[in-house]
């Protein structure tokens, strides 16, 4: 007599395998912070947006310089020769030197003023471009840590469905050969088996693929991402209202905020193209020391040394009257690209409203999924466990067998992903809202293994 498996060793198969490479690889694998952390000192997009940040502070200083003095200083050394015709003709050779301190401070120049604006709105634009780019690192990392977890999981169901397949494939064989069943439950178990090797094939290199780009974000050689702890705890969003998450988006969005910078600034150069009409006024003031030796006095022509000290300080004034119509031609270019800037910050909010309210929905809708996901999970396994009784007791055929572990297994590999996606969800859900921080990530690495 055939002795059959109980089916209490298939329900336990899924859990060993994922238990066994759980602890094969914790000892050595990072955490969520750990990855991002690494990430912030390798990732070249976000390297390159540091960089961005830095440069937009220069730049923002720069403009100071139109409020400031100008001071300048020149110099001049020379050597002349004059021959004079006196009643006795004479040679002189003689030496002059002299320097120049020139400065100007400018008193009433509106396009200086402008241009200085600007400049200060330019820390505003950094700061927000910088919010935005470690935003997107974050969304980044967790979503490649989480697709690694994810490819993990479906090699380990497939190598799940697969030892299960085959063990089915012995027990069909050994049927045949007792007389307790046909051919066609051993070439569909065998079918099956070779459906499942494909598909293992096709899970291991999913995961080389995915682990290769998690070792490129954040410059691990070997990135191994500590996997969630059982059961896995998923928040509903807070607060429960997607109007305050939108209203969140519309005062938090780095996006909105670089726009609201772009319409100011294109605000301000409309008032410097209006400056072309208006005067400007600057304090100016000079000290001149020049000297010469030997050179010939004017009066008598008998050479003398000389030596001259001049300070001089006014007012510089100067009023446009006519450019060529060039000023009135450029306040309506500005006041196009200021009327551009403010439709460009119109459709940056209504597509900031929208994005928030995707994400917020996806991330109900996830948890829905999952907690559906776990009631399929629980009748599948039913399904499973019925089936394979009916088919010790002759009942039910293999292929019912077979179907009924490709749909658990097909059902454990979802609910994984959706609550892998559940989590990034979250963290999309606050980078919609602009609210998204390093700290977000503790309460997910929290439910990781140690």
């Amino acid at each position: 007599m055939t002795r059959q498996r109980s089916p209490f060793n298939l329900r336990l198969l899924p859990l060993l395998i994922l238990a066994g490479a759980s602890a094969a690889t914790s000892a050595q694998a990072q955490s969520l912070v750990e990855m991002y952390a690494a990430a912030r000192n390798f990732d070249a997009t976000y390297q390159s947006a540091r960089s961005q940040f830095d440069a937009t502070l220069a730049r923002a200083d720069q403009a100071q310089a139109a409020m400031l003095p100008t001071v300048g200083l020149s110099a001049t050394v020379s050597q002349t020769n004059q021959d004079l015709q006196l009643p006795i003709s004479k040679n002189y050779t003689y030496n002059s030197q002299s320097a120049t301190i020139a400065a100007s401070q400018p008193l009433y120049r509106p396009a200086n003023k402008a241009s200085y604006d600007q400049g200060k709105k330019q820390v505003a634009l950094a700061e927000a471009q910088l919010s935005q780019a470690e935003q997107d690192l974050i969304v980044r990392v967790s979503q490649a840590y989480f697709d690694v977890l994810a490819s993990t999981d479906t090699l380990a169901f497939v190598t799940s469905q697969k030892a299960a397949v085959a063990e089915q494939l012995a027990s069909a064989k050994r049927n045949f050969e007792v007389g307790t069943s046909t051919i066609t439950d051993s070439r569909e178990a065998q079918a099956r088996f070779d459906l499942v090797v494909a598909q293992e094939l096709a899970a291991e290199n999913d995961l080389r693929v995915k682990t290769l780009a998690l070792n490129q974000l954040v410059g691990v050689s070997e990135a191994k991402p500590k996997p969630l702890n059982v059961p896995v705890v998923l928040a509903s969003p807070a607060p429960a209202d997607v109007e305050q998450w939108v209203n969140d988006a519309q005062a938090n969005s780095p996006a909105i905020k670089q726009l609201e910078v772009a319409l100011d600034v294109a605000v301000l150069e409309t008032a410097k193209a209006q400056a072309g009409h208006k005067p400007t006024l600057d304090l100016t003031g000079t000290y001149t020391a020049s000297g010469s030796q030997n050179a010939p006095s004017s009066t008598t022509g008998l050479p003398v040394d000389s030596r001259a000290n001049v300070a001089t300080i006014g007012l510089s004034f100067n009023l446009p009257l006519f450019a060529g119509f060039s000023t009135q031609n450029r306040i309506k270019e500005t006041v196009a690209l200021e009327e551009k800037a403010r439709t460009d910050l119109e459709a940056a909010k209504r597509a900031v409203s929208q994005g928030t309210r995707t994400a917020y929905f996806g991330l109900q809708s996830g948890l829905g999924q999952v907690k559906a996901l776990e009631a399929a999970e629980a009748s599948s396994q039913s399904a499973l466990d019925a089936n394979k009784l009916g088919y010790q007791v002759g009942v039910r055929i293999n292929i019912d067998v077979l179907n009924s572990q490709s749909q658990l297994f097909d059902t454990k590999a979802k609910l994984a992903k959706a609550r892998y996606d559940v989590l990034v969800g979250g963290l999309k859900l606050r980078q919609a809202a602009g609210t998204l921080k390093a700290d977000d990530l503790q309460p997910i690495n929290s439910q990781l293994a140690k």
